[in-house]
């Protein structure tokens, strides 16, 4: 029996060049390595569509939980943070030269280490990305119900919200096959016009304040409106959820030395969040104005006339949420082929892209049907694990990878974010547990 390092030097050769393409083939098709030929236009349009979604449609309803001061600190604080920190991430994304961190859990495991990296990131990124598909399959599905009662009104036959989250997802079990961030980039595009169009609907309509509009904190009681302060941080964390995808659009564009990816991607993100701001500010000052605290938690929910242009931007919900939906699920697809195909030696295959991707589908429609609890999940999901993925993780990375000199602005400016980062991952999701509790007391499953 010969042992491996008695083996000729050409046979080894041979053994690593075999391993070296394999690796390139499954680069190849995994959906985040496979294609590097996004523009600066393709960040904007695909950081649009993660960015704004049914996190824009509950911020005036997290206004009216918050009050005019601490809301509207909040809402630009988040702004800005959460720009800063995209900032780091598209910078972190080729500091080590000659390399590219193409996946969130890449650049944690290059700052913490190979398993703990993947420890910390992995399961936030999991969740939030899971959860917003689960999230979207309501949001989608409670558009398209609110859109028949408004166009079928004489239909005296309501049907359940089930059938239409049902009737959303079968979108997804077709859209789910497109392979990569490459072939989503017009689902993308339509879906970052359709964010424009309801945004701008839901602020524009309005004739004024309503009649006997109030300010104050809706909760009768000082626990109810803490409780409702809280799960009204974790809506506004949930807002701004696209951090988990950045270095994965980041991955599609090519780089050379000359001229890296963060220079276009950068753009991309400056254009995006420019279009964030004119998405978020009106729908959330204009929307609470209006409505005081009686505004529901998805403000197109509370529009009712002209009944046609109501209808309308129900439906452009409905385009955005199938691209903002694709959007959060390619980097989990990614996440699932990979552990098939490199630890569990899956062959690369359409059959097993078939099946892996009509499960997850098939899944977190179970899950948005047996559980519609819309804004409780949008409080804890936000506070719990989009607060660190968006706020503060890219600061502490930033801090053990850079370690920049004690309390210089850099040092100040990221602990700053972290502070912040972790009060709204402590206080947030106890609201919103709190929502989900009250709001499962009445519920009735598969209604």
């Amino acid at each position: 029996m010969v042992s491996e390092k008695d083996q000729p030097n050409g046979h080894q050769i041979l053994i690593d060049g075999e391993e070296l393409a394999r690796h390139n083939a499954i680069n190849e098709w995994l959906p985040i390595t496979s294609a590097r030929k996004a523009k600066w236009w393709h960040s904007a349009f695909h950081n649009v569509t993660a960015m704004v979604g049914a996190g824009v449609l509950s911020l005036p309803h997290a206004m009216a939980d918050l009050g005019w001061g601490p809301g509207v600190a909040v809402l630009i604080l988040s702004w800005v943070i959460t720009l800063y920190t995209l900032w780091q991430m598209v910078e972190m994304h080729e500091m080590v030269s000659g390399k590219r961190f193409d996946r969130y859990h890449e650049l944690g495991q290059h700052a913490f280490g190979e398993k703990l990296g993947l420890y910390i990131v992995v399961p936030q990124q999991l969740i939030v990305e899971v959860s917003v598909c689960i999230v979207y399959m309501l949001t989608g599905g409670k558009s398209l119900k609110k859109f028949h009662d408004l166009v079928c009104n004489d239909d005296k036959k309501d049907i359940k919200l089930t059938f239409f989250i049902m009737i959303f997802a079968s979108a997804h079990f077709v859209l789910s096959h497109l392979p990569n961030f490459d072939s989503i980039a017009n689902v993308s595009l339509t879906a970052a016009i359709m964010s424009l169009c309801y945004s701008t609907i839901a602020w524009s309509v309005h004739r004024g304040a309503q009649p006997n509009v109030q300010y104050g904190y809706r909760a009768k009681t000082t626990a109810g409106t803490v409780f409702n302060f809280f799960s009204a941080l974790g809506d506004m964390a949930f807002a701004y959820a696209g951090h988990n995808v950045i270095l994965e659009i980041q991955a599609t564009m090519p780089s050379t030395p000359e001229r890296p990816s963060k220079g276009p991607m950068w753009k991309g993100v400056v254009v995006a969040y420019i279009a964030v701001a004119l998405c978020y500010f009106p729908v959330a000052l204009i929307g609470y104005w209006t409505y005081g605290n009686s505004v529901q938690d998805n403000i197109l929910i509370s529009l009712e006339k002209p009944v046609w242009l109501i209808a309308m931007a129900n439906i452009f919900v409905v385009i955005h949420v199938i691209g903002g939906y694709q959007m959060y699920a390619m980097p989990v697809f990614d996440m699932i082929e990979t552990v098939l195909v490199k630890k569990l030696n899956f062959k690369p295959t359409r059959l097993l892209r078939f099946f892996v991707r009509n499960i997850y589908v098939a899944s977190t429609m179970f899950v948005g049907i047996t559980f519609p609890f819309f804004g409780g999940l949008l409080g804890f999901f936000g506070g719990f694990f989009f607060a660190p993925t968006s706020y503060f993780l890219p600061c502490v990375m930033w801090l053990a990878i850079h370690k920049p000199r004690k309390f210089s602005l850099s040092w100040w400016t990221n602990w700053i974010c972290i502070i912040f980062g972790v009060l709204l991952m402590v206080v947030s999701p106890i609201g919103g547990l709190r929502q989900i509790i009250l709001q499962a007391k009445t519920y009735k499953f598969y209604s």
